[in-house]
């Protein structure tokens, strides 16, 4: 280390950039304790980096498969809190709120139940969502079909035993999502025609939309959905004429609704929820989610940063004579402490640019993952999480290289030249 005194040390004055090449040498004196030393660090600002990128992918992919769902939507299910004796929603109940006589801020509105049952064909068999839907749930939900076509009012009519895969349905049932328009699969047991196949969607936070079964809400109804009453109905979505129409929609619904289920003023049996909402208390679930993780994953970049101090202080004792002769040919207090706080910098930085690495393989990693398990999911790397990672990794080393460097700093010449 003495032999960089000359260079190091101008007069009075410390240049810069030997200092920066004094850090990187003196670090480079002891590889393994520093790798070591950095391992925190760079654990650290990948966990971080990570747990956010998986906390906005979360996000982005809930956001994505809300709005893909459709514009403008209000969900209305049955029940609501603190109300007894709820009366059901009906088939009955949809036809009156799409009805624009009544409400001339809705557009149009579907009715649909739902159950999870095994869907078989071919020895393969898959347990799975199935919808009873009304034929306009296409256009509310924006499905589209790769092949076939879907449910009609004739097969409501008639009670049609026919079927709309989604596609991974279709692969797991029939090794692909093409060409089984035709084919017959069994629901709970009872035969059902394929009348399609639809569109992939994607997975998100709900569960994927591409893995479930549509059939005509009258034959879910009459064959399979077991409810108390006849024409009763999961819920209703409906479709307002315009954004700005929503909460007047919203308003219309409720009116309609309590005036058929004789309801006492301002008592709902029934639930209205609007997509803003959904998307809003999505968001927020998330940003609570993602901010949960980061804090989790920040307490290892403390602990790294802790390491440093520690490999900082080890370096002060193991280097007591060289600071006496950096003093004894003119260093000032201050030059000692810039080098040891350089030093300490250094080891975080270094160890943030390869954390940043790291968490990008890790984000590769999960996406792989998630892609084989069917379930796709992307985390979002931001620049904002790797410039606030790589911040808060230097000011760490900094923060924790302070007492290190004063302790050095605060040194006597001759005592630290004594010194064994």
């Amino acid at each position: 280390m003495a032999a960089g005194l000359g260079a190091v040390v101008q007069g009075n004055n410390v240049n810069f950039a030997l200092q920066i090449i004094e850090a990187f040498t003196s670090l480079a004196a002891n590889k393994l304790r520093t790798g070591l030393t950095m391992l925190g660090i760079v654990i650290g600002v990948a966990a971080v980096i990570s747990m956010l990128a998986i906390g906005k992918g979360a996000q982005a992919s809930i956001d994505n498969q809300i709005n893909s769902i459709g514009s403008n939507l209000i969900y209305v299910i049955s029940g609501a809190e603190g109300v007894k004796n709820v009366r059901p929603l009906t088939l009955a109940d949809a036809l009156a709120v799409g009805d624009p006589s009544q409400a001339p801020s809705v557009n149009t509105a579907a009715a649909a139940v739902q159950g999870r049952y095994d869907v078989s064909s071919s020895g393969e068999t898959k347990n799975t969502t199935v919808l009873g839907v009304t034929p306009n749930y296409a256009e509310l939900t924006n499905l589209v079909l790769t092949e076939g076509e879907f449910i009609t009012d004739s097969n409501m009519s008639s009670l049609a035993a026919v079927a709309i895969l989604g596609p991974d349905t279709a692969k797991k049932l029939f090794g692909a999502a093409e060409g089984v328009t035709g084919e017959s699969v069994r629901i709970n047991g009872q035969v059902f025609r394929v009348g399609g196949v639809l569109k992939s969607k994607g997975g998100g936070g709900f569960g994927s939309q591409d893995d479930r079964v549509l059939i005509p809400l009258t034959t879910g109804q009459a064959r399979l959905f077991n409810r108390s009453s006849a024409g009763q109905v999961d819920q209703i979505i409906v479709q307002a004429s315009a954004a700005n129409l929503v909460n007047q929609a919203g308003d219309e619904i409720s009116q309609i609704l309590q005036m058929r289920h004789q309801s006492p003023v301002g008592v709902m049996d029934f639930t209205v929820i609007k997509q803003q909402d959904m998307l809003s208390m999505a968001t927020s679930i998330t940003g609570v989610f993602t901010i949960f993780l980061g804090g989790i994953s920040g307490i290892s970049l403390l602990v790294g940063g802790i390491g440093i101090m520690n490999i900082m202080l080890v370096s002060v004792t193991e280097r007591t004579r060289e600071i006496g002769l950096r003093k004894a040919v003119g260093a000032r207090r201050r030059d000692i402490l810039a080098q040891f706080l350089l030093e300490s910098a250094t080891l975080s930085l270094i160890g943030g640019v390869i954390g940043i690495g790291l968490a990008w393989l890790i984000g590769r990693g999960i996406a792989l993952i998630a892609s084989n398990a069917g379930s796709p999911f992307q985390p979002v790397i931001g620049w904002d999480a790797v410039l606030l990672a790589t911040l808060f990794s230097t000011f760490i080393g900094l923060f924790f290289g302070i007492y290190p460097a004063n302790r050095a700093a605060s040194l006597e010449p001759v005592e630290a030249l004594r010194s064994e």
